[in-house]
């Protein structure tokens, strides 16, 4: 049991309702005030903790933490650290924020200087990407993409069922909820040409996933097992993997995406624990045919995380286009980790690794526009009545992700971005 996990416990800080941010949450981030330097924060209610106070009041003292590590602009000093240094700096803020404490609490410089409202900082991305690895682990979303391209009967090609497909993406266009993104122009081929012509993209699509980020390095050559994957994974965020899907089907045969992808992921700013989300632990679905040895794990390591994704038009019109949950995923995080390692790939600190577009057994739940509407065939009415079947220029995508369990609500806040026209 993790201290911080308890159900019961109420923090002084005010948490709203249904805020994401419950004390049993306590997700880690970036922010800045005004002209400031970034500063590592952690989300309470409608509040951000100042960590880099509190290390300087004192009240990480025991810890034995570097000087000024929450002075920096990512956490990824902070996460090197390790998975257990990180679950420890988390207990303590749950206990100085636990409402019966008073350490923080009757110190009012202190408390005036460490905590501060979340609409008055500005959220920035929370590490330092050095790689991004972008897999195709629900069955689903691929069942869904193979019919609609290749043969029905035959939707998945023969390997899927056999290794967690993914590619290398482009880390320097992830950027932090908030951020808008340019419509991207590329070579697309029309129907009715036999050649391609050069235009922003017509079927700009969102792509619903959750990734994980690492906080521990491995060695050109090492291998890391199933068994010890979640030593070297520290948290979740939301992850829009925004797709140009003509753009995309000229040019990812034979090598895969590239311009349809690179121009913009969009992540959301705070990192949810896993430590924070091991009471949401789901048995995945049965894999079958049976995996070899490398990918065997015991236990469940699924989360019932629930996903959905928004689309708002103008100021206020909003619309829900689907609804998921995480646990539909086919192929595990611990699985995901030790399939890219397995030929002896390095991993570093602050790798990202997001999970594929993750669709649900409904229509309801297929988390793309290229699902939702079967590739522009199917109209998607919005409330505002008016139509859609790819994105338009104006419209925002806003994802969320919460799992609730005994009264307790974590959540990752928003994922959001803006599409503008193309230059």
């Amino acid at each position: 049991m993790i201290k911080a996990n308890n159900t019961k416990l109420k923090s002084w800080v005010e948490v709203p309702k249904g805020s994401d941010f419950p004390i049993q949450n306590l997700p880690f981030g970036i922010f800045k005030i005004d002209r400031s330097l970034p500063l590592a924060g952690v989300a309470i209610g409608d509040s951000v903790l100042d960590l880099a106070s509190l290390q300087n009041h004192g009240f990480f003292s025991s810890l034995d933490l570097p000087e000024n590590i929450f002075n920096q602009k990512y956490l990824n000093d902070f996460f090197a650290l390790g998975k257990r240094k990180v679950g420890l700096v988390r207990e303590r803020i749950s206990e100085l924020l636990q409402h019966d404490n008073n350490e923080l609490q009757s110190n009012p410089e202190a408390r005036k200087s460490s905590v501060l409202l979340i609409k008055d900082v500005q959220l920035l991305i929370p590490v330092r990407i050095p790689n991004y690895t972008d897999f195709y682990s629900s069955e689903e979303h691929a069942t869904n993409v193979g019919s609609m391209f290749r043969d029905p009967k035959n939707a998945l090609l023969p390997n899927w069922k056999h290794l967690p497909v993914a590619y290398h993406g482009r880390a320097s266009s992830i950027v932090v909820s908030g951020t808008p993104i340019q419509r991207p122009r590329g070579q697309v081929k029309p129907k009715d040409s036999d050649l391609p012509v050069f235009c922003p993209s017509d079927k700009l699509d969102f792509e619903l996933e959750v990734a994980f980020i690492t906080c521990k390095e491995t060695t050109l050559g090492e291998s890391i097992h199933t068994a010890d994957a979640e030593d070297y994974i520290v948290g979740f965020v939301l992850f829009n993997d925004w797709s140009a899907r003509d753009i995309q089907t000229w040019e990812y045969v034979p090598l895969g995406p590239f311009l349809s992808k690179n121009f913009g992921s969009t992540m959301s700013p705070w990192i949810v624990t896993m430590d924070a989300l091991e009471p949401f632990r789901v048995d995945g679905p049965e894999q079958n045919p049976h995996v070899l040895p490398y990918l065997t794990f015991g236990g469940p390591k699924n989360f019932d995380i629930m996903l959905e994704v928004i689309l708002q038009s103008g100021k206020s019109s909003q619309t829900t286009l689907c609804r998921s949950n995480f646990k539909y995923m086919y192929w595990n995080v611990n699985q995901q980790l030790a399939h890219h390692t397995i030929n002896g790939c390095n991993i570093q600190v602050g790798d990202l690794y997001a999970s594929g577009t993750i669709s649900g057994p409904s229509p309801g739940s297929y988390g793309s526009m290229l699902e939702l509407s079967r590739n522009g065939e199917k109209k998607l009415h919005m409330s505002d009545g008016s139509e859609r079947t790819f994105l338009n220029d104006g419209d925002t995508i806003i994802m969320h992700g919460y799992a609730e369990k005994d009264g307790v609500r974590i959540g990752f806040g928003e994922c959001k971005g803006k599409i503008l026209p193309a230059h």
